[in-house]
């Protein structure tokens, strides 16, 4: 197994933490402080071809592959966890689309997301499922050359500002079926933004659905199959999450560096005390574990095979290592660590979002633990 990057993918590494540097890094603080979304600088990002780099050419994407994917989301998340989250989540529907979608909808629906055009939303989570998919009660039902969905979405992301949505809900069959609709379709409403405690100006919120009228052709994949189709995207999605925690932790790390080398005790820098070395070299070992096991999941997704326990493993290791790394460098700046005026205390909020989004750490275990017992 070759553990070099190749030229091209560092290329894109390189290019990406130069963006976060000079596009991200300053805008970071001003995100977490006023919770919006970050419109202007999302179409920078789609400029750079953020939002397609695991996706075919034809379809408007770089090609570059998931390792790109997660390279990319790595390097925006040490400078703001919210931009490299938009990037991750936004993988969702283009790969339901391209995995699940015909030929006719790939080329109306999934060009514009790969190209950043439009934002895709993923609108699975309801107000009662939690951690329980099955217990979806959103109904689509069928009425002559229609669907019509009725139901509320909670914790949804990106719904205020996407383009389109992908629905999922209980079809005449009493199965989940998937449904690409239109986000300015009459009935379809977006609420406020969830008020949480780190990954501010993500905007994830509620969607009601009021009646929504889709076209047959609307349904992705076939009858029935909304499972199949949700846990495959989320899967990529887990990659996504396990390198924002990573890019978080490496952050976290880069500042308590710094911040060691300069702060002086007793007449000498604190980065000559035991323990604060101890701190640095615990830290810097769990951020390296983190970010190979992360690289190997993707690097599996370009091979084509499936990740869902394995992004599990890396979702479950990487937001917990990103958690504990957060708080060691809490500890490295002491009572500094905690004024709003560092960043350091905007990183340890964010990576607490990573052990609860997109399936909480005890979710994960499930997972892991149903694939060894089989």
């Amino acid at each position: 197994m070759n553990f070099d990057l190749s030229e091209r993918e560092k290329m894109i590494q390189s290019a990406a933490r130069e963006f976060a540097a000079k596009e991200v890094l300053p805008r970071a603080a001003e995100i977490d402080r006023t919770a919006e979304f970050p419109l202007e600088l999302v179409r920078r990002m789609a400029g750079m071809g953020y939002f397609g780099l695991a996706y075919p050419a034809e379809y408007g994407g770089s090609g570059s592959g998931y390792l790109a994917y997660a390279l990319v989301i790595e390097q925006l998340a040490r400078a703001s966890m919210t931009a490299g989250a938009i990037v991750a989540v936004s993988v969702l529907s283009p790969e339901a689309l391209l995995r699940f979608g015909s030929q006719a909808q790939k080329n109306r629906f999934l060009a514009p997301l790969v190209a950043g055009r439009k934002l895709g939303c993923f609108c699975f989570t309801e107000p009662g499922t939690g951690s329980d998919p099955k217990a979806i009660v959103t109904r689509a039902r069928r009425t002559g050359r229609h669907y019509v969905i009725g139901g509320e979405k909670k914790f949804i992301s990106l719904a205020r500002v996407a383009g389109q949505a992908l629905v999922f809900a209980r079809d005449d069959t009493d199965r989940v079926s998937a449904f690409i609709v239109p986000a300015k379709s009459p009935g379809f409403e977006a609420g406020e933004p969830s008020d949480t405690i780190g990954l501010r100006g993500f905007g994830a919120c509620a969607v009601h659905l009021d009646d929504v009228r889709v076209p047959a052709g609307n349904l992705l994949g076939e009858k029935g199959r909304g499972f199949d189709i949700m846990l495959e995207a989320i899967s990529v999605e887990r990659v996504g999450v396990a390198a924002q925690a990573t890019g978080v932790a490496q952050g976290a790390l880069d500042l308590s560096v710094e911040y060691s080398k300069g702060r002086v005790a007793y007449g000498k820098p604190i980065s000559g005390m035991p323990t604060i070395q101890w701190l640095l070299a615990e830290m810097a070992s769990r951020v390296e574990a983190g970010r190979w096991l992360t690289y190997r999941t993707a690097f599996l997704r370009d091979q084509g095979r499936g990740i869902r326990n394995e992004s599990a493993v890396a979702k479950l290791f990487c937001s917990q290592m990103a958690v504990e790394v957060t708080r060691m460098a809490m500890q490295v700046h002491g009572a500094y660590g905690t004024m709003k005026s560092l960043p350091v205390e905007r990183l340890y909020r964010d990576a607490k979002m990573t052990e609860v989004y997109v399936g909480v750490s005890e979710i994960q275990r499930a997972i892991i633990a149903s694939d060894l017992i089989r």
